[in-house]
């Protein structure tokens, strides 16, 4: 059974783009804990509860749920997309939700996917960086792409999370110019309630 969605218009220079679901509905915080962390008492929209089991407890139980949802949601819109392209994940894991989801939905709608985006260096969390112009900075140049796998192709760009857009902003950007890409839309599974 596929999780409740709410989807959220998300704006950037793709040429579509939508959040299924806010991630976090309300958080209140609680104290600080023995390491000098701030503890929150947070409550997640279903997806973004599913999106935080697989991302931090490694729950692959989720998988099917979140990819209900992505292919209820996309089913009308299949024939617009030609690629499924994961953003290429920040750090390492020990599960890569961006991929295996990318993968999962990729294969149940019959699109193939194309890691085909990735780092030229050791990117930097933005989680953290509120300065757009820093953002910017550590943005440029971080990305390649293997052209020969974009070239005239509608590409559904997927991301887990969208917090500012920078991230999705840049390789829109990258896929459009080099990758010469046709169109690029965009579809994250959650959102941040608020765009830093």
């Amino acid at each position: 059974m596929a999780a409740a969605i709410h989807p959220k218009r998300i704006v950037g220079n793709w040429t579509l783009g939508y959040a299924l679901d806010v991630h976090t509905l309300y958080s209140t915080h609680v104290g600080v804990n023995e390491h000098g962390y701030d503890v929150f008492d947070t409550t997640r929209s279903e997806l973004g509860e599913l999106l935080f089991r697989l991302k931090y407890r490694y729950d692959l139980s989720a998988v099917p749920e979140i990819v209900d949802a992505i292919t209820g949601f996309l089913k009308r819109s299949r024939t617009t997309f030609d690629l499924i392209v994961p953003v290429p994940p920040s750090g390492h894991r020990q599960v890569q939700p961006v991929i295996v989801l990318a993968r999962a939905f990729g294969e149940a709608l019959n699109l193939p996917v194309a890691e085909c985006v990735t780092t030229t260096r050791a990117p930097t969390q933005l989680k953290g960086v509120i300065d757009r112009d820093r953002r910017d900075e550590l943005l440029q140049g971080l990305y390649a792409v293997e052209t020969d796998c974009t070239r005239r192709k509608s590409i559904l760009l997927f991301d887990d999370l969208y917090r500012s857009g920078a991230t999705m902003n840049a390789i829109t950007d990258l896929l459009m110019t080099q990758g010469e890409a046709r169109a690029v839309r965009v579809l994250t599974i959650t959102k941040a309630r608020r765009s830093s």
